[in-house]
């Protein structure tokens, strides 16, 4: 659960809360009709959610980030709109064992507070100069709402939508690794780019090689995650070579969804797969 509330004017709505199955938007809030909005669905999922809880909780957290933006100042005193977010995560376990909730809030880019809660045992840290006097309500209203409205309603979701959507999160789809070399007009030599794209889960190791050992990070350019639009991943390295370059190069990606590590070998302009 991600939310986000913006203090100043912009096109974006002022409060916003978008609701996650690990990778996967299965729904957000409408503030304006003031319901849980399904996102994606391809079953009928009018059960997954208690609208009363989504409510509840969703205007609970509406006050709690409107009410604890009066006591954040930005750090620099700059014109603009301010933004502070809210991201709550819980956890189940493969044998169905409920894990732990955590709640972070952020202001300007920088965490303010974390809350733990797992075996009835919070734990909380916070980079804000609170009092006493304000924090005591705060932590026993916030402690009361965890255990008794956020924690149950959160794992309760999150098994219903399991159910339905289980398959989707869970599956595995191969990655299609290629190993491109292109000419580079500026050094005269080439980019040497290592891609591996259409794959789920979005964890992925790609390692280039030069005769055999790893290239140095500090030579790599790329390297970020990005998402298709298939909900599948992609991710590229690449490295300048110079035109008298005769060494031999190989991009190596593991995988969740390969048993082995797929190599593809680069020897002049060719390329092969080989699994190892």
């Amino acid at each position: 659960m991600l939310l986000t509330y913006i203090k100043g004017e912009t096109p974006f709505p002022k409060f916003s809360a978008t609701f996650m199955l690990d990778d996967v938007i299965v729904g957000h809030y409408n503030t304006e009709t003031k319901n849980y909005v399904a996102r994606g669905n391809t079953t009928n999922e009018d059960d997954v959610v208690d609208p009363k809880h989504f409510r509840a909780i969703s205007e609970h957290l509406q006050n709690h980030l409107t009410d604890r933006s009066s006591y954040l100042k930005p750090v620099n005193s700059t014109e603009g709109p301010l933004v502070y977010q809210l991201m709550g995560v819980c956890e189940l376990f493969d044998n169905d064992k409920s894990g732990q909730l955590v709640t972070k809030g952020a202001f300007g880019g920088s965490t303010t507070d974390e809350l733990r809660f797992f075996d009835d045992k919070f734990t909380i840290s916070y980079d804000v100069n609170y009092t006493a006097q304000e924090m005591k309500p705060f932590l026993d209203l916030t402690t009361w709402r965890h255990k008794h409205l956020y924690y149950p309603a959160c794992i309760t979701t999150l098994k219903n939508y399991l159910k339905i959507r289980g398959t989707q999160v869970n599956r595995k789809v191969k990655p299609r690794v290629r190993l491109i070399q292109r000419a580079s007009s500026d050094s005269g030599g080439s980019r040497l780019s290592c891609l591996a794209t259409g794959f789920y889960p979005r964890h992925i190791n790609l390692t280039l090689f030069i005769d055999g050992q790893p290239v140095a990070d500090h030579e790599i350019t790329g390297g970020d995650l990005l998402p298709n639009d298939d909900g599948t991943y992609q991710m590229r390295k690449s490295l300048e070579i110079s035109a008298a370059d005769k060494h031999k190069y190989t991009c190596s990606a593991t995988h969740l969804s390969l048993d082995n590590t797929l190599d593809v070998i680069l020897e002049s302009e060719e390329y092969v797969e080989t699994p190892s």
